[in-house]
């Protein structure tokens, strides 16, 4: 009989956020930690008369200044976003990218839409003016891995990269993809999470109609309330979160300081329809599995879950029955979509390194907006106030349009 083989667990040395808590990861956990919606949640002028005219954005945040004029005119909004966690991250990690090796490092960056407001910006100028007066720099600036690139040319990563597309799981998905390429040995360090900027009246428009997002139009920082019983939908954020990965041993050979460990991963697909979960949630229940599996715990073992919980009926239902089916009723689940907005593709790369804040802090952030806590949620979430609680594991769950599911398992 063979000895079982330990899991790989990617040790996380660093953290980056931007977000509409707050500019950095000192500055974002502290504004989840606390009860009360920041700031960044407003009226939109570009969304105004829409049924849904308000979202998250990042309040009192100059590119200009933390990017220069010319570096800036080179990204959309989102690569910028993902390009100022990045520099966080790697400072955080005490990494020095004019001596790392810079062909072991690997960037893996989600994104559900890229670079669509510049998008609709181009559209106009060509129905306004005509064909020539569209900038020659849509298609570099707007695809989907343009914040991976950006990202690697900032730090001149030179290592694998690319940018993942899973709708809102896909910074949750970069991150485990990410663990998979450090396994693999193809790598030694590994940026990744997630970013998103789509302030688009497109879009917006479009969710409206679907009747995805929230329409609380009179107190839009009371709009996004997960697991509420009077919940109407989602509100859309915009941030960045990144972390960087690295093999234990190379974490270990520099004496870099290890915040947490991504131990687990599951993916899964419902194969059911575009825009909703599988009813039964067996996709999320899959991903949820294999990520405990692959991290060799067993669902008694996990203390904490950041939920994906976007304040939509059917999502936080069936989300909440997945886990309670799977893990039982004592994890402590919070979702941070009322502080953060629902940032979409950078969703799980956030929420990710807030699960790690969280792990080392041993500290639930509250959330926020749960007033009514819907009868039919069976599970321990956190509200009011963040809980202080002894646990060793941790879940993040995504899901996203599309049937995309992914789960993480992350310990301390």
């Amino acid at each position: 009989m063979t000895a079982r083989q330990e899991p790989f667990s990617a040790a996380v040395t660093g953290l980056g956020l931007v977000t509409a808590a707050g500019v950095g990861a000192k500055a974002t956990w502290h504004t989840v930690t606390q009860e009360t919606v920041p700031g960044g949640v407003s009226h939109q002028e570009e969304l105004a008369d829409l049924p849904c005219d308000f979202m998250y954005t990042i309040p009192d945040l100059d590119t200009t200044e933390l990017l220069g004029v010319a570096t800036q005119r080179l990204m959309d909004r989102f690569s910028q976003l993902a390009v100022i966690a990045a520099r966080e991250a790697v400072a955080d990690a005490g990494l020095d990218p004019e001596s790392w090796d810079s062909s072991r490092v690997a960037v893996v960056i989600g994104s559900a839409h890229g670079g669509l407001p510049f998008y609709d910006q181009q559209h106009v100028a060509m129905a306004g003016r005509g064909a020539r007066r569209v900038s020659p720099k849509l298609a570099p600036l707007t695809v989907v891995n343009s914040a991976a690139s950006s990202v690697c040319m900032d730090l001149g990563a030179q290592g694998p990269s690319m940018g993942v597309a899973t709708a809102c799981s896909s910074g949750t998905v970069a991150v485990g993809t990410a663990h998979q390429l450090l396994r693999a040995g193809v790598c030694d360090i590994a940026v990744a999470g997630g970013a998103e900027s789509v302030l688009s009246r497109l879009l917006i428009a479009s969710a409206c109609q679907m009747k995805a997002v929230s329409t609380r139009r009179d107190d839009p920082a009371a709009a996004c309330r997960p697991f509420d019983a009077g919940r109407d939908g989602f509100v859309v954020g915009e941030g960045a979160g990144l972390l960087v990965l690295e093999r234990p041993e190379h974490a270990s050979a520099r004496r870099a300081p290890v915040r947490a460990h991504i131990r687990g991963y599951g993916a899964s697909s419902d194969a059911y329809a575009a825009v909703a979960p599988d009813p039964e949630g067996n996709g999320i229940e899959r991903a949820l599995r294999s990520a405990l599996a692959d991290a060799q715990v067993r669902g008694r073992d996990v203390g904490h879950v950041n939920a994906h919980g976007t304040s939509t009926v059917v999502n936080d239902r069936v989300e909440a029955t997945v886990l309670r089916r799977v893990l039982g009723d004592h994890p402590l689940v919070t979702s941070t979509k009322a502080m953060t907005g629902h940032a979409l593709g950078a969703a799980g790369g956030i929420e990710t390194a807030l699960t790690v804040l969280a792990l080392e802090q041993q500290l639930v952030p509250p959330t926020a907006n749960l007033e009514v806590p819907d009868p039919r949620i069976p599970i321990d979430i956190v509200r009011k106030e963040a809980r202080q609680a002894a646990f060793d594991c941790a879940v993040k769950t995504s899901l996203g349009f599309g049937g995309h599911n992914a789960a993480l398992v992350l310990t301390r």
